[in-house]
């Protein structure tokens, strides 16, 4: 698939989406959580747009984990980085993404990771992972963590304008990795119908990415 939509063509999808997200459905942003050296850390970035948090997909999918790993000890960091409309500011999220599994990995040897994003935020993923784009660059995730992050779930990610797929692109998460992109999405599938871009959240897509992350963080054992 060839980028045929520009980015500045992406950028106002991405923000009227979020626009209509946040206001025309009503669901505010819930607070990341933090337990010292929890069982599993949940790594989000939320959407271009959103307020600082973990935003509309990201707390669904993280209290849809959270239920889904009953018994174990679950923390949840939201990223923390501007989430422009211009679209600049994946690459520094990336590098905030990338130090706090650093730091958590160095103070806590027995947690295991999530990662994932929505939007811009799936942008943040891929960099941190080690997938370039054309939404900048940033700091990554040592090749030593990797086996420590049990699973990367993004949704409506930009990566697939350019043909690319975490699962495939990705050597080291690829396995790992589940995507979701909805018909006519105009961030990842290329569309025209912004609704399909804030509906993740409510279509099923964070409930079925959780339970494939809980299977991912059992299967580490």
């Amino acid at each position: 698939m060839r980028m045929v939509r520009s980015w500045k063509t992406v950028a106002v999808a991405l923000a009227m989406a979020t626009s209509a997200g946040t206001v025309g459905i009503g669901l505010t942003a819930g607070p990341a959580s933090a337990a010292p050296c929890s069982d599993v850390d949940i790594v989000f970035a939320r959407g271009t747009g959103e307020s600082p948090g973990l935003g509309i997909t990201g707390t669904p999918f993280v209290n849809s984990l959270r239920q889904n790993l009953g018994g174990a000890t679950v923390s949840s960091y939201a990223v923390t980085y501007a989430a422009s409309t211009n679209q600049t500011s994946a690459g520094p999220g990336a590098t905030d993404m990338t130090r706090h599994v650093v730091s958590v990995a160095a103070s806590c040897p027995d947690t295991t990771f999530v990662l994932g994003g929505y939007s811009q935020g799936a942008s943040v993923t891929d960099i941190s992972i080690g997938i370039p784009t054309v939404l900048g660059s940033g700091e990554t995730i040592p090749t030593a963590l990797a086996p420590r992050v049990a699973a990367v779930v993004v949704f409506g990610n930009p990566l697939a304008l350019s043909g690319q797929h975490i699962p495939t692109a990705s050597p080291l998460y690829g396995s790992k990795a589940r995507e979701y992109c909805n018909v006519g999405d105009p961030v990842c599938a290329n569309g025209s119908n912004f609704y399909a871009h804030i509906l993740y959240g409510f279509d099923g897509s964070t409930t079925d990415g959780a339970a494939f992350a809980a299977a991912r963080v059992r299967a580490l054992g």
